[in-house]
């Protein structure tokens, strides 16, 4: 019996179409537009169309978008002159400054200096704190999209259960860790360096595999019956588009994310909803 997919395509546009009523109500009772500034510098191609994505969809959501495209000469200085701008900005609730960055500037630094109530990546210190400390947050968007398909199937409260997370990276592993225990799951992080990788995988009712190797996860790492979000995406052999886990795992799963249109819909939904919950802060603070 083949897995449920998971379909976060579609989990993404209920998303939208319910963000795009709460922004509306939001405007109306406060008279305040969220708005969300994207920083992009060069030509990278797959950067660019991500760009131009996030914009349309801030925009389809009645939010305003402000859009920095910058040349790849820009110093380091320059791009932290546009931030204390945008930092300054009233009218901006959100600042996002599109990775990576070309050579020889540093990005920490950069993402450092963003205000942590416009940080909508969910990537400075004071926000990783917070998640990790249980306060409020503005989480990274990939894992809070991963917790809201997780919450879709098995509910939002994971008591009882066990998450295996595949990958410790500050971008997915450690955040969709922490948003986990949120949610009373019992959390494992594995990795490359873990003993006897795949029977801790075979432990989980819930496996989050994010460290961008294809295949990596095998059909006999998978508990029959566990919920699996393939967040890393890769190109196979064959020129398709794929994920950490092997194709036959859906063999085996009771539910499992696809690659393309799983995980990565959610990214930018939850962009949208982090700008929002900026702009309701915003407000709350006067």
């Amino acid at each position: 019996m083949s897995a449920k997919t998971i379909d976060g395509k579609a989990f993404a546009q209920g998303l939208r179409t319910q963000l795009k009523g709460e922004v509306a109500k939001f405007i109306d009772q406060s008279g305040v537009t969220p708005g969300l500034a994207v920083v992009l510098i060069g030509q990278d191609p797959a950067s660019q169309v991500y760009v131009g994505s996030k914009v349309r969809q801030t925009q389809e959501a009645g939010m305003n978008s402000f859009e920095h495209r910058l040349p790849d000469t820009t110093s380091q200085s320059e791009l932290e002159a546009l931030i204390d701008r945008l930092n300054a900005d009233d009218s901006v609730h959100g600042i996002l400054v599109q990775l990576p960055l070309p050579a020889g500037m540093n990005s920490d630094a950069i993402l450092d200096r963003i205000d942590p109530a416009k940080d909508v990546d969910g990537f400075h210190p004071v926000n990783v704190g917070a998640l990790w400390t249980g306060a409020d947050a503005l989480v990274p968007c990939t894992p809070l999209g991963c917790s809201y398909l997780i919450a879709d199937v098995l509910g939002s409260d994971l008591s009882g259960l066990t998450a295996v997370v595949l990958g410790r990276s500050n971008i997915v592993g450690k955040p969709i860790s922490a948003l986990l225990q949120k949610m009373n799951a019992t959390v494992v992080m594995a990795h490359s360096r873990t003993a006897n990788l795949a029977d801790v995988c075979r432990s989980a009712d819930i496996l989050v595999a994010a460290v961008g190797r294809p295949f990596m996860v095998e059909k006999d790492w998978i508990k029959p019956g566990a919920t699996v979000i393939a967040v890393g995406i890769n190109r196979w052999d064959d020129g398709k588009l794929g994920g950490d886990v092997a194709r036959d795992a859906v063999e085996v799963a009771g539910a499992v994310t696809p690659v393309p249109g799983g995980v990565g819909p959610m990214t930018i939904a939850c962009l949208l909803t982090n700008t929002l919950k900026a702009a309701q802060m915003s407000q709350a603070r006067g």
